[in-house]
């Protein structure tokens, strides 16, 4: 439950002059945010993002999370980088790795499409036999077949992947795609902007000057774009707060992203020992809910991705700032490559109902946040929770 901002304030005292700026409506600097994350103070903390997720939300949606009805689909696990955290694309199962053709892209769409989706998620690995020419035949065959599905797709990295492949600028396969009928793209391959701690994970793809050169140029396109930290990978607090600060002041120059998604890694099949980092607690993850949502004033929304967190912690984070929960995703595979145990989908209805037991009012949403059904649903009865395994 959701702790009283006034009550939380009172009983701080080391926090409280942080809290005041939040109260105000000023913006947290660097130090404020690393502050917070070095504080074990979390009832306020998280008091605090309820606070400010409650103002941004506006009168009458304050107690608004949504949620979407989507599919992923994830058309190569070819993926010529070797990112360690990564079980998805690992080099020693390449002879697991798949290329889908455009039928057999269509063919899961359809599947997406006939239970009622709304949009369709797509990233991949980076692979040389799925250049711009593969994406713009995939998604021209969607959009033929399926012209109302919103297509999502597109991490920075593939962006800058393609690009390069072809020898042209992100802005000509940006507009070659939105052509071909991309309507936004994922926050994925963000990771942590520290160079260091890449280069400790052998991430050589989009460092951060790229990775936001190429969001700037989607939002000048007219394109929105999530964005995303993955923790868990031996980072600092500093180096969370600095990641964070690159995303606000890039939002601050082209305010073209919807929405930040706080990420943990998953280490099944990775080559990453416990000696090297610390796994990422439940606690650690509703900070940094908490945290991006007072650092980051400028985004409209923080999702607690379920698919990473669980249902129970997805639910809990609703009163640490978060006011989005993502989707019924169908089936999702990069994460789970890694270990995780979450179900592969949620229906809408169970989806609602963790949303409306924890306090809240459920809101399914299409990509842009338009609203397409506010849920009404008693907390009388629990539906039958048939979760896909």
């Amino acid at each position: 439950m959701a702790i009283a901002f006034d009550k939380a304030l009172e009983s701080s005292h080391l926090l409280h002059d942080i809290a005041a700026k939040v109260k105000n409506g000023d913006r947290l600097n660097r130090q404020d945010a690393i502050r917070l994350y070095d504080s074990n103070d979390l009832v306020t903390i998280g008091a605090l993002g309820e606070f400010a997720r409650k103002r941004k939300a506006g009168a009458g949606k304050e107690k608004y999370v949504y949620y979407i009805h989507n599919m992923h689909l994830n058309p190569t696990n070819f993926c010529v980088e070797t990112c360690r955290f990564c079980s998805y694309a690992n080099p020693t199962e390449r002879s697991k790795a798949y290329t889908w053709t455009v039928d057999k892209v269509l063919e899961e769409a359809r599947k997406g499409v006939e239970s009622g989706i709304n949009e369709i998620h797509m990233v991949g690995g980076l692979n040389p036999a799925c250049d711009i020419n593969y994406y713009e035949e995939v998604f021209r065959a969607i959009k033929s077949e399926f012209p109302q599905i919103h297509l999502k797709a597109m991490t920075a990295v593939e962006i800058e992947y393609m690009a390069n492949l072809e020898g042209i600028s992100y802005r000509e396969t940006l507009e070659r795609l939105i052509a071909a009928g991309l309507g936004s793209m994922p926050g994925g391959g963000a990771e942590i902007f520290d160079e260091e701690v890449r280069e400790r994970m052998a991430v050589k793809k989009t460092p951060a000057p790229i990775w936001l050169e190429i969001h700037g140029i989607a939002h000048e396109l007219g394109l929105r774009t999530n964005a995303t930290m993955l923790t868990g990978i031996g980072e600092s607090v500093a180096n969370k707060v600095d990641h964070l600060l690159l995303l606000r002041e890039q939002q601050d120059k082209t305010g073209g992203f919807f929405c930040f998604i706080p990420l943990k890694c998953y280490y099944d099949g990775t080559t990453i020992t416990e000696a090297e980092v610390a796994e990422p607690s439940g606690y650690d993850v509703l900070k940094d809910i908490a945290i991006s949502r007072l650092v980051l004033d400028n985004f409209d929304h923080i999702k607690a991705y379920w698919i990473q967190l669980g249902e129970n912690l997805a639910q809990v984070a609703f009163s640490f700032g978060a006011d989005d929960m993502d989707g019924t995703i169908k089936e999702e595979k990069i994460t789970h490559a890694a270990g995780a145990t979450s179900p592969l989908q949620l229906a809408k209805e169970n989806l609602e109902y963790l949303i409306a037991s924890a306090g809240y009012q459920p809101v399914e949403r299409d990509t842009l946040y338009n609203i397409r059904r506010i849920a009404d649903i008693g907390l009388e009865s629990q539906p039958e929770l048939a979760l896909a395994k």
